[in-house]
């Protein structure tokens, strides 16, 4: 029983291209992210866009392992997991400033406060608005320090774009469905 329970909490959503489509099959994940949208200040779309980037919501998404002579596994590049991608480093750091010491990288509910919490440090700390996905993806890809440098990196930019155009998708999906999606109150299981 617990076995189902847990696997239909964690699938992954039959269209990861439109957010009233998550929604609809995960309305918990909506009030998660209006949370954090009310907390952190970091808009729903932006978050689910920068889901959709890292993990395409895979809850258990991980980078690709390198390989010896092309075919024998070897280490990962990053300790980057789960719907957020959060490396390992940055999310104990989100831990112990937002005191939430069971949070885990595998759960919607923190990954989308984990993006709240480094956006709205973005904003502090490179003065980036929380409305603008661009500039807002290219900071957490590349992190505060290397934040600078990344009009040199070509893909970075193009990774940004596409946050951008899909944040933007995602916007006026959210205003067509918003207004039902905050009608509902209870949850039936």
């Amino acid at each position: 029983m617990i076995f189902f329970f847990v696997i239909s909490c964690s699938s992954i959503p039959s269209n990861t291209s439109n957010s009233c489509s998550i929604f609809s099959e995960k309305y918990l994940w909506y009030k998660h992210s209006k949370k954090v949208e009310q907390l952190w200040g970091t808009p729903i779309h932006i978050q689910l866009a920068i889901i959709k980037m890292e993990s395409d919501f895979d809850w258990l998404a991980k980078p690709a392992r390198k390989k010896i002579f092309k075919i024998i596994p070897f280490k990962r590049p990053s300790s980057s997991f789960g719907y957020s991608q959060a490396v390992k480093g940055t999310w104990e750091q989100y831990k112990k400033e937002t005191e939430n010491k069971l949070a885990s990288r595998a759960r919607f509910k923190d990954s989308v406060d984990f993006i709240g919490w480094y956006t709205n440090k973005s904003k502090k700390i490179l003065r980036i608005p929380l409305n603008d996905a661009f500039k807002q993806y290219v900071a957490y890809h590349e992190g505060w320090g290397n934040y600078k440098d990344y009009k040199k990196n070509q893909k970075v930019i193009y990774l940004a774009k596409k946050v951008k155009k899909q944040a933007d998708t995602y916007k006026v999906q959210l205003a067509e469905c918003k207004r039902s999606l905050n009608k509902k109150k209870f949850i039936i299981f």
